[in-house]
């Protein structure tokens, strides 16, 4: 798409994301008005236990108004490494900490408004300690299945959290499980 932008501010600077307007002009002379979500990025982790079952959490999500089954994550602070983060969220929400985490992949959540792109780790050797929740996720339950039955949840949607649906498939396609 080739464009020009004739203007672009940054309307509103919240804690989780920006909120950017761009006024373009395409090629055609029509114009144009983006919105974008500037967010940082996030890591998410499939901790697989040594008896092969994965660790999942139950948490509300406010959003939405419901609570979910996913995968371990979060928000990458400022010019953080994705593995950095991905190793504090995993204890934080978990309280495991892994012998090896290694990449899967990424995805972008939403790339038609927004710059969030999530990386996707799976955590080996896992060893069990104590959670660090923020005040946030307190109520947070910790669930451990089989990829089948994670598959399962999936099919029956019992779990439709697009970057777990995805960490399971990354797993059990790129993954040693």
């Amino acid at each position: 798409m080739k464009y020009k932008l004739l203007k672009s501010e940054i309307r509103y600077k919240g804690k989780v994301f920006d909120h950017q307007v761009d006024e373009i002009e395409y090629e055609s002379g029509n114009k144009g008005v983006r919105e974008i979500a500037i967010h940082p990025g996030g890591a998410v982790v499939v901790p697989v236990k040594d008896d092969g079952k994965i660790i999942l959490v139950k948490q509300f999500r406010y959003p939405l108004q419901k609570t979910l089954i996913e995968l371990p994550a979060g928000k990458l602070d400022k010019g953080e490494d994705p593995l950095v983060c991905a190793t504090r969220e995993l204890e934080e929400e978990t309280g495991y900490k892994a012998k090896e985490i290694k990449k899967l992949g990424e995805i972008y959540t939403a790339p038609g408004y927004c710059t969030e792109v999530l990386h996707i780790y799976s955590a080996n050797g896992l060893i069990p300690g104590n959670h660090n929740r923020e005040e946030g996720e307190h109520g947070m339950e910790i669930l451990e299945f089989s990829i089948g039955e994670i598959e399962k949840m999936i099919s029956d949607g019992e779990i439709t959290d697009a970057k777990t649906i995805v960490g399971i498939h990354y797993l059990k396609n790129l993954g040693n499980h």
